[in-house]
């Protein structure tokens, strides 16, 4: 029996036995780039609007971004919910019902994208002074999210249906919905901002035009699903079947969440610590959100990663070949150290270059910046550890220690530091509450793994007792 079933992965689906390394390859190669491209939507409207319109504009795409990471957190609740359940079903040879969860997930994107919207449009000023806006920055915030809200069920969309293509053993075809919005926002940017002088607007709306062309894409792959075959019934919106899916992508939608309640916290903390300081209100807003949006390409690098992995570990969970699953979480995180290493050494040894690439400032505003980059990302290398293991956990079916892990570094730790440490330290406070809260997620992270390590071990040795019993 186990014999036959191993004939039936391998006729199937080459995630349950091609080499490890090249379906790592393979995956998360084009989910970086998908997420990388997406990280820009951002960078590419910081970079613009700080050259065409200066660091206030900056500051006002800070104070909205919160919102952004909202609408992630909907996407990445139904995208890696959705994409878990249906790997291990299809890794459990169960397609009806991957293809239920499919159904019910578009449904469910959709439905939570328009409501989303709505509430955003109708509470735009009372959110944007929740996260910080300053008298001078509100205008420009309120000019920027009126139009970026109207793209963010686009956004939603595309993002989710990007995390199934990618489950469903089309990596490519989901970097591809990320990479066309990106192209089209990229080149409209300079175009609205420059030639016609739009300001913010402009890059609000190049962003939208963008996100459309990717949701055009995003939806095509409705009818080109590879194993599994969608029909009408499965298209209806269950409770059962959300809930089932939210638990699942629950670490990762609130992992976005906490970054959210970060950023609030951290604008208003940067906000009234800032005026009593020579820096004043508006430069370390300005200043953070570069940094944060700087470090949300390493980030999307390390998502990438984690989403790359997950199809492969979700699978072969589910079809019980744990050496296989190990072998890819080692492997992930391996990749992920690298990665985080580079990010460190550019972080520490070039900020001030990374920093020309947003626009000019005075020497307050360098100082200031280069200093809080140095600083609040100085433990970068291990971060992205905590977040391949939430992942991880949730790939595998378990979304509580998913969910406990992603609350970890931002909630547990990082909030309560930003509140502290600056009635001690000041501005100082904030910037060094960052590296304090990576090394703390991080041992927490590593006590986590090695006991569900010990547990996947002890699985593998008992499949390998009953297989040959039943050859």
């Amino acid at each position: 029996m186990k014999e036959q079933k191993t004939t039936e992965i391998r006729d199937e689906n080459p995630l349950g036995y091609e080499k490890i390394s090249t379906l790592l390859k393979n995956f998360a190669i084009p989910s970086v780039i998908a997420m990388v491209v997406s990280s820009l939507y951002n960078i590419v409207d910081q970079i613009f609007i700080g050259q065409g319109v200066g660091y206030l504009g900056n500051a006002a795409t800070n104070v909205a971004y919160p919102l952004t990471t909202i609408c992630l957190a909907i996407a990445l609740l139904i995208g890696i919910g959705s994409a878990s359940r249906f790997s291990l079903y299809l890794g459990g040879g169960q397609k009806e019902k991957a293809a239920k969860v499919v159904g019910n997930s578009i449904c469910l994107m959709v439905f939570l994208g328009v409501i989303y919207t709505i509430l955003v449009e109708l509470f735009l000023n009372v959110f944007l002074k929740a996260f910080g806006a300053t008298p001078d920055v509100m205008p420009y915030a309120v000019s920027y999210t009126r139009i970026t809200a109207l793209g963010m069920p686009l956004l939603i969309i595309t993002n989710a249906m990007s995390n199934m293509a990618r489950a469903d053993g089309s990596p490519k075809y989901s970097m591809t919905c990320m990479l066309v919005g990106a192209v089209i926002n990229t080149i409209l940017d300079p175009i609205f901002i420059f030639v016609f002088h739009m300001g913010v607007a402009g890059a609000a709306a190049a962003t939208v035009i963008g996100q459309f062309f990717s949701f055009l894409m995003a939806i095509r792959y409705i009818w080109r699903f590879q194993h599994i075959e969608l029909k009408k019934e499965d298209f209806h919106l269950s409770l059962k079947e959300s809930l089932s899916t939210a638990s699942l992508g629950m670490s990762s939608s609130l992992n976005q969440v906490a970054i959210t309640l970060v950023q609030i916290v951290m604008n208003n903390s940067l906000t009234y610590y800032g005026a009593m300081s020579e820096y004043g209100t508006d430069i370390p807003l300005a200043a953070c959100g570069i940094v944060m949006k700087v470090n949300a390409i390493l980030l999307a690098v390390i998502i990438g990663i984690s989403q790359g992995s997950q199809p492969i570990i979700g699978f072969n969970y589910g079809a019980k070949q744990y050496g296989r699953v190990k072998k890819t979480y080692r492997l992930a995180i391996q990749c992920n150290l690298l990665i985080s290493a580079v990010g460190f050494c550019l972080f520490q040894f070039c900020p001030r270059q990374i920093l020309a690439l947003f626009g000019s400032g005075n020497a307050l505003y360098y100082e200031f910046s280069i200093r809080f980059m140095r600083i609040f990302l100085f433990m970068v290398l291990v971060n992205g550890v905590q977040m391949l293991s939430s992942n991880f956990f949730s790939a595998i079916g378990k979304p509580v220690k998913g969910l406990l892990l992603s609350m970890t570094r931002q909630v547990l730790f990082l909030i309560p530091l930003l509140l502290i440490l600056p009635v001690f330290l000041g501005l100082d406070g904030i910037m060094f509450a960052g590296p304090v809260a990576d090394f703390a997620a991080f041992l927490v992270t590593a006590a986590f793994i090695a006991g569900e390590m010990r547990k996947i071990t002890k699985l593998e040795a008992q499949v390998q007792e009953i297989r040959p019993q039943g050859v």
